[in-house]
């Protein structure tokens, strides 16, 4: 069913979301999206897939054999999507395991953002003045403004898409910002500045006086966004090899 695209672009250790509908009892009109989170255990051919089986919290979600679902398999290429039944459960390598068989081809979903990953990295910011604004409209292109004071701030969660991060003051909603911050390569760190607009910003209620801002970034390039999707793969990779040892 999934051609050769499953074992081309799928590999262990991808992200996979399950998604499915499911109509509230409360009205019977309304639906919401249940979601669970897994990640690629193996490719077991064109049109099966082992994923690991969905914990909440330190509780593991039991599905149901025979349930089918929507999947989406985080990859550096981007994000592929299916639809797949849960042909068998079980346990392997001490880790329980789900075995879906898919049920139609898998496709790449451009609609998609990436996966996002959660960090804390430092990052330094300020919003774009009106002539930088005026020019970026016109020419699609920025002064180099060096002088300008810039915030500090940390991002907590990044992707190919955008990214997320924390401060003590808030930019406007809409805004145009511009993003300097830093990821490991595998040329060493490497200094990034992005531009990025402000689709929310909202005050921690857990800290007073700290905003969360939601960015999305505006005409990154290519090279930048596969320069971040394999820091979040590699650094996820590590992450795991450490949880092992």
């Amino acid at each position: 069913m999934a051609g050769k695209l499953l074992t081309k672009y799928v590999v262990s250790g991808n992200k996979v979301e399950l998604r499915k509908k499911k109509r509230k009892k409360i009205d019977g009109g309304e639906e919401e999206i249940i979601i669970y989170h897994s990640q690629v255990s193996d490719i077991l051919s064109e049109d099966k897939v082992e994923i690991t089986m969905p914990m909440e919290k330190t509780k593991i979600i039991l599905l149901p054999v025979g349930a089918e679902y929507d999947l989406y398999f985080y990859t550096p290429n981007g994000v592929y999507q299916c639809r797949a039944k849960v042909a068998d459960r079980g346990k392997k390598n001490n880790v329980f395991v789900l075995t879906m068989e898919l049920t139609s081809n898998l496709s790449k979903d451009q609609r998609r953002e990436f996966y996002r990953f959660s960090c804390a990295l430092k990052m330094d910011s300020r919003a774009l003045g009106e002539e930088e604004m005026e020019l970026l409209e016109r020419d699609g292109m920025m002064e180099d403004a060096g002088g300008e004071p810039l915030n500090q701030s940390v991002i907590i969660d990044i992707s190919a898409g955008g990214l997320r991060f924390m401060s003590s003051y808030r930019y406007e909603e809409e805004s145009v910002i511009l993003c300097k911050y830093q990821l490991e390569t595998e040329k060493g760190m490497k200094e990034y500045e992005i531009l990025g607009k402000v689709l929310s910003v909202q005050e921690s209620q857990t800290r007073r006086g700290v905003f969360e801002h939601r960015v999305q970034f505006i005409d990154i390039d290519d090279t930048a966004k596969e320069e971040i999707i394999k820091f979040i793969f590699e650094t996820e990779r590590k992450n795991r090899k450490k949880s092992i040892e």
